[in-house]
């Protein structure tokens, strides 16, 4: 194609693609020996059982997969105690969040989220043409409600609230959720992506509230963010438009199999969930000898300012030179922190040691 066609074929483009950047086709393949700490994902093999599972589904490659997901529905509902018209199964969770912008906004719209969050909405609500209005969290990470029900979140279609929240890790008590639920007339949608770290969660709520709507990932505490298995839960109506908007056969035959193996093995993912945390308080403790100060954290991974002197890049660059990857964020105010997911005790040790040889080298040069 020439050049002027191909110019003639891109202008033709939507104006909300017209405003995204053309991702590079070119970008590197990453190291196989790094230390991948910037992601989030679970470090863990599956368990034997659901990983025979995942195995056996492959025999079944040819046909195509069970149409709106009925037996992984219905395997969702037994477990969480949930009718099957209250549960939607997606390709991950972050399907399901962009169903919900495709379903409730239209250009010109807002959408509400509390702020740090993830940050992903931001695109989603560009390619909805909405407007993303990012509300602060309360002193000490709590909710902030007033300005939730009073500010101009008001007027925003649904309102977004991550918990634990991504990137800082805090949590707030459920039943302060549960009384700003029962406040709104608005949706609020609560993902609890890591809520298998957390002390507790609001499912409970889904039969009190028809404004609420819940999602669930098996990316974080489940170790299969490779095969996207995600949930959403909440009023059948709600559930049922959802659905309805679904690409059809949106998810494979794998990612059936180990979602329904998962939710019959939940005990055994016990110990693997028991060693993140222990090797999170580990971590926290071995990076505030350090100088670091980390925010207390309810997922799998640590949000933590760096020492003086240098900022979140300058320490993510440096600990890519050693092959340790880790998280930065442009939002204001997270400037100097780095976002560090929780691994295995060999891949936490290699952090901390290259932490270590940083800090060393960086007063050895102010000397």
């Amino acid at each position: 194609m020439s050049d002027a066609k191909l110019q003639g074929v891109l202008s033709a483009l939507s104006p909300v693609a017209r405003q995204l950047n053309a991702l590079p086709s070119n970008q590197p393949g990453r190291d196989a020996n790094c230390v991948k700490l910037n992601t989030n994902e679970n470090p863990f093999p599956l368990p034997m059982m659901v990983m025979q599972s995942a195995l056996a589904a492959l025999e079944r490659h040819y046909l195509y997969p069970e149409d709106d997901n009925l037996s992984l529905r219905d395997a969702a509902a037994n477990a969480y105690g949930l009718s099957q018209d209250q549960v939607i199964a997606g390709n991950g969770s972050s399907e399901l969040l962009g169903l919900i912008y495709r379903a409730f906004l239209d250009p010109g719209d807002s959408v509400a989220m509390i702020s740090p969050g993830f940050s992903f909405n931001r695109k989603l609500a560009m390619l909805q043409g909405a407007r993303l209005l990012e509300i602060e969290w309360g002193e000490s990470y709590s909710l902030p409600i007033e300005q939730l029900l009073l500010g101009p979140a008001r007027d925003a279609k649904f309102i977004l609230l991550a918990n634990p929240n991504n990137p800082t890790g805090t949590f707030v008590p459920v039943d302060e959720i549960d009384r700003f639920v029962a406040q709104s007339d608005q949706l609020i949608v609560v993902d609890e992506a890591y809520v298998d770290f957390a002390p507790d969660d609001a499912l409970r709520l889904v039969d009190r509230h028809s404004n609420l709507l819940i999602l669930r990932t098996f990316s974080k505490g489940f170790a299969a963010a490779g095969i996207r298995v995600g949930f959403g839960f909440g009023h059948p109506e709600l559930i049922e438009r959802l659905r309805n908007l679904q690409n059809v056969f949106n998810m494979n035959v794998i990612g059936h199999a180990v979602g329904i193996s998962i939710l019959s093995h939940r005990a055994d993912y016990h110990e693997n969930h028991k060693y993140i945390k222990h090797e999170r308080h580990r971590t926290t403790t071995a990076l505030s000898q350090l100088g670091f100060s980390v925010i207390p954290s309810h997922t799998n991974f640590l949000l933590a300012r760096v020492p003086p002197a240098q900022d979140g890049k300058w320490w993510q660059a440096s600990l890519a030179r050693q092959n340790v990857l880790v998280a930065v964020f442009p939002d204001s105010g997270l400037e100097n922190y780095i976002r560090v997911s929780i691994g295995t005790r060999t891949q936490m040790d290699a952090f901390l040691s290259a932490a270590r040889d940083i800090i060393s080298g960086s007063m050895k040069t102010q000397s």
